[in-house]
């Protein structure tokens, strides 16, 4: 069960970041994948602040971050 709850936050952290980063979502599996990674990297980041996230709205606002950390990344490396 929390493998789905992951990925439902994952889906959602990743159309919350397309919105926030382009104006659009990537479709279903885009929003996934972005949203999965990007948990890791906001989770690592919080983590790394000495930080943390507990409960249902924390963890999608740094799995949130986190999509939109690595989305900003993915734009700097195409312009360069």
């Amino acid at each position: 069960m929390s493998l789905i709850i992951f990925l439902l936050i994952g889906l959602l952290a990743g159309f919350l970041a397309g919105k926030i980063m382009k104006g659009r979502g990537f479709g279903l599996i885009g929003n996934l994948l972005v949203g999965v990674v990007g948990a890791v990297i906001g989770g690592y980041l919080v983590t790394l602040l000495g930080f943390s996230a507990s409960g249902l709205i924390a963890e999608i606002i740094v799995a949130t971050l986190g999509a939109v950390v690595l989305l900003a990344a993915i734009s700097f490396i195409k312009k360069a």
